[in-house]
């Protein structure tokens, strides 16, 4: 299989009041009180028509702060290994983020939006609309999470993926 040469640049920044690795909600859900401004460049501005109707986006972003790679991890929610694919921890091999905020407003500069979950100053990559009934299906499993999903909403980061 052929690897592609794709390579991918910031369409924006996310601002958010997180200045530091420690203590970032670690999901939006646990961020709901949370306002960011995503100042989008530009270039890509045009890009937003008629994204005002939808009240949830979906936010792509460079984990830019990642250093190392793991493909084993304790995430927030287990002190257990788990492979990185089975958790949203940003030590990955491509270190790409993804939250689904409340879109508050669109802006001549960009965007206001609600569940601001990532570090001041990141990297935005995309932008896609949250669609009711197409991106939330039913879930069947939840893996080693089940009976942890409320917790999303308490956890807040700590050092662990800010040491090699």
């Amino acid at each position: 299989m052929e690897k592609s040469l794709i390579s991918f640049s910031s369409i924006g920044v996310i601002h958010t009041p997180h200045n530091s690795l420690e203590q970032i909600p670690i999901q939006s859900s646990g961020a709901t009180k949370i306002i960011a401004e995503i100042e989008v460049f530009p270039q890509y501005r045009e890009g937003l028509m008629h994204l005002e109707g939808f009240s949830h986006i979906f936010l792509l972003y460079h984990f830019h702060k990642v250093t190392t790679t793991k493909l084993l991890v304790k995430p927030f929610l287990d002190d257990s290994l788990h492979g990185v694919f089975a958790t949203r921890a940003p030590v990955r091999p491509n270190p790409i983020g993804i939250s689904v905020v409340e879109l508050l407003e669109v802006t001549d500069s960009g965007l206001i939006v609600r569940g601001a979950d990532m570090l001041n100053n990141t990297p935005l990559l995309d932008i896609k609309p949250f669609i009711d009934g197409v991106d939330n299906p039913p879930v069947q499993r939840s893996g080693w999470l089940t009976g942890k999903l409320n917790y999303f909403r308490e956890k807040v980061s700590d050092n662990r993926f800010t040491q090699d």
